[in-house]
């Protein structure tokens, strides 16, 4: 029976070849991970333009629409309140008031929130013009209404 002895030459050679192959292997996972790491990277970077392109536009046409909202909401609350001043004008109140222009002061305590602005009342004989004017513009134009009282 023979024995084949090696020698330490060949035992690190034989580790080496495992070790650089176990590198090579090692190396080949990490450039692997790398491509993905800059797939992800490039997934992120289009995630975040379509975040850009569609949401932030969104955001401004809501406070647009907010915006849009609040006038119309002093707009109606505009019209209320001169429709019913112009009714109780016209049902008997306007006859004790001299003829001429003069502002109106309105009781209604929805007034106190309206933009700047105020009441009108211009009296020429039986015909009676009342309306609300704003001291700026803040999209609010003027609201007015006209009768002849009997």
């Amino acid at each position: 029976m023979k024995i084949k002895i090696h020698s330490s030459n060949q035992v690190t050679n034989s580790w080496s070849s495992s070790f650089s192959l176990f590198s090579r292997r090692r190396r080949k996972l990490k450039l692997e991970l790398q491509r993905r790491r800059g797939f992800l990277q490039i997934d992120l970077v289009v995630a975040l333009a379509i975040l850009a392109i569609a949401i932030v536009p969104l955001g401004f046409s809501f406070a647009r629409e907010r915006q849009v909202l609040k006038i119309e909401y002093f707009h109606s609350v505009i019209n209320e309140l001169v429709d019913g001043e112009m009714e109780i004008l016209a049902a008997g109140e306007a006859k004790n008031l001299p003829d001429g222009s003069q502002n109106y002061s309105v009781h209604a305590a929805a007034a106190a929130q309206l933009p700047p602005g105020h009441f009108q009342l211009t009296k020429n004989g039986n015909h009676l013009r009342f309306e609300w004017l704003p001291d700026e513009k803040h999209g609010l134009g003027a609201v007015v209404r006209e009768t002849t009282i009997q």
